[in-house]
């Protein structure tokens, strides 16, 4: 029996109603708001809204010519399909704005319904347009899902070109075309699981194993300036949220003054280390912050730039021998709009530090993007309302946008940013699950 949902971001009174028949999923959208996604989106997005509309109706036209499908060389087929049913019927305008409500999973299952669905959700302008809509507001990115932003950066397919590459078995020529589905698909937090690398047998009977042998708590170095501009402070909220990271004690490992190392245990089950290392002492770091100016790191020196005008750093003695012995590292970055940092010297910071570890390329790297606090009610019902809002009146920097200012695409290291709060910690579990299982330990439940 169908079921009625509304998808978080839609507006009131848009519903979808989905029905399951035998051997496809099949989706009607009852549209009973009179809004259109031009009225709800920005000239940008509206744009290409358009181009994806446009290669929608072209589809019509070849599949459903003559009240029948066209095949190749203009020949109408009506035995090889039946004929429209009610959802093919639709406007194209108003089929593509029923898949604008729906999670990947559906629009990927809604191909399965007919040779015309199929070649509609292979369509890379619908995926393109997807990509540009939501990867904006991804609460995490890693290496794994990293899109290529690049890509993003070649013109529009020509329409005709999309549908010869939309052709069901041209699946050939389709491999030397922009692939804008499995892009979307990786970095969507929603699908991207399946994309994750298999474990190989041994490996859960070695980890089984391990699991009974007790192991040392893993040490990982945090530094990074939204450990220090932000008006809340993220190490001053670990200190004291013991229903989230219990403190375990403060032990007395202090590195000339700069930062000491704390024990947590995550979800009782694991202990681990965060060494925090700070640009200066207290005192200075506090003036720094009332005069609004920033001041020489102790953590790092200026070496000159490289032939390209990058900057070079090194770290600081001491922080070396720690980079030495943690098996991974924390950055917090400040996600706040108007206070980014300098991205060439952030990146050249971090590369530093990397370089500076032993078996450099396997320690992982979690980027918190960090704001203060959690966006205001009206803000995120205003976000919610349009597209453009959504984009470009953000209340933080998007975690696509930090991963490339910090140059992470470029590493050999694991890597992973994530969407944290200093007030409330929201999302901070979430990125200690991941840098526990890159350090091979694996959180019960996870």
């Amino acid at each position: 029996m169908p079921h009625y949902s509304q998808r978080q971001g839609s507006n009131t009174g848009r519903y979808v109603v989905i029905a399951s028949i035998p051997r496809c999923f099949l989706v009607v959208a009852v549209c009973l708001s009179s809004l259109t996604p031009e009225a709800m989106a920005g000239p940008t997005e509206q744009f290409h809204e358009s181009a994806v509309i446009r290669s929608l109706g072209r589809f019509r036209e070849r599949y459903f010519t003559n009240s029948g499908p066209v095949g190749k060389g203009g020949l109408t087929d009506t035995a090889a399909e039946p004929q429209p049913g009610f959802l093919d019927s639709l406007p194209v305008d108003v089929q593509f704005s029923i898949m604008t409500f729906l999670y990947p999973a559906d629009i990927c299952s809604l191909g399965a319904a007919s040779r015309y669905w199929r070649a509609v959700v292979r369509d890379p302008l619908l995926w393109r347009y997807f990509l540009l809509r939501d990867m904006l507001n991804w609460p995490s990115i890693d290496h794994v899902s990293m899109p290529q932003l690049e890509l993003l950066d070649t013109p529009l397919i020509n329409e005709d070109e999309s549908l010869d590459d939309r052709e069901e078995w041209d699946d050939k020529r389709m491999e030397s075309k922009v692939d804008y589905m499995s892009e979307y698909l990786k970095g969507c937090p929603s699908s991207r699981q399946q994309w994750l690398p298999s474990r190989p047998a041994y490996e859960v009977v070695t980890s089984f194993l391990q699991s009974l042998v007790p192991s040392s708590e893993p040490r990982y170095a945090m530094f990074g300036p939204g450990m220090e501009q932000l008006d809340v402070s993220l190490v001053t909220r670990l200190m004291y949220a013991p229903d989230m990271l219990p403190m375990l004690g403060t032990p007395h490992r202090q590195i000339n003054g700069i930062g000491s190392g704390i024990s947590y245990m995550f979800k009782n089950q694991h202990k681990f280390n965060i060494l925090t290392l700070y640009s200066n002492n207290r005192a200075e770091r506090e003036k720094a912050k009332v005069q609004e100016h920033s001041v020489s790191s102790k953590l790092f020196t200026f070496e000159g730039t490289n032939d390209s005008g990058s900057p070079i750093y090194s770290p600081a003695p001491q922080v070396q021998q720690v980079c030495r012995v943690v098996d991974g590292f924390i950055y917090v970055a400040n996600a706040e709009p108007g206070r980014v940092g300098d991205g060439e010297s952030e990146a050249a910071q971090i590369r530093a530090v990397l370089i500076s570890a032993e078996d450099s390329a396997t320690r992982p790297l979690l980027v918190l993007s960090c704001v203060s606090r959690e966006e205001s009610e009206e803000v995120r019902i205003s976000g919610l309302q349009t597209a453009a809002n959504r984009n470009t009146g953000r209340c933080r920097t998007p975690c696509v946008d930090v991963a490339k200012r910090l140059g992470l695409p470029q590493l050999v290291n694991p890597w992973m940013v994530q969407d944290t709060v200093a007030e409330s910690l929201a999302g901070l579990l979430d990125g200690v699950s991941w840098l526990l299982r890159c350090s091979r330990v694996k959180p019960y439940g996870s």
